[in-house]
């Protein structure tokens, strides 16, 4: 009986905790349709920030690449390493108050995030001055 009620409080728990972005995720180009790269989200005391770990090769592009395009200190950095999530916290709602960098363009933009409800996916909404002005990308959980 006891195990039953041992097991039945750590369910409780399990489905009570609220699933979080930590984790590895596959980038999907939302132009090319192809996996670019992975992208390692850890939390740090409530704000997650999230860093590509591996830039997949594609024509045209050198996975080898810098952003020379990228502002302040990511400039001329290589993509591979590079940190281009910041400042995503928890609002109740969703992940908000960010930053997200384009390695592309260089651009910076506001984000949002929300996980689906399975945790496997993750949608960012990057944007300039509203969540009504930008696109929004699906990334795929790794592990």
């Amino acid at each position: 009986m006891l195990k039953f009620l041992l097991l039945l409080s750590w369910a409780g728990i399990a489905f009570a905790s609220p699933q979080t972005p930590d984790g590895l995720w596959r980038v999907i180009g939302d132009k090319s349709g192809v996996a670019e790269a992975l992208v390692r989200i850890d939390n740090r005391d409530g704000i997650y920030v999230g860093k590509i770990v591996k830039v997949f090769p594609r024509p045209g592009i050198d996975p080898s690449v810098i952003c020379d395009r990228c502002p302040g200190t990511r400039r001329n950095q290589p993509v591979e390493g590079l940190t281009i999530l910041t400042g995503m916290h928890w609002n109740g709602k969703e992940y908000a108050g960010g930053e997200i960098l384009d390695p592309d363009s260089g651009e910076l933009y506001r984000c949002s995030m929300k996980l689906a409800e399975d945790g496997r996916k993750l949608h960012l909404r990057g944007y300039l001055l509203a969540p009504l002005f930008g696109r929004t990308e699906t990334w795929f959980r790794e592990n």
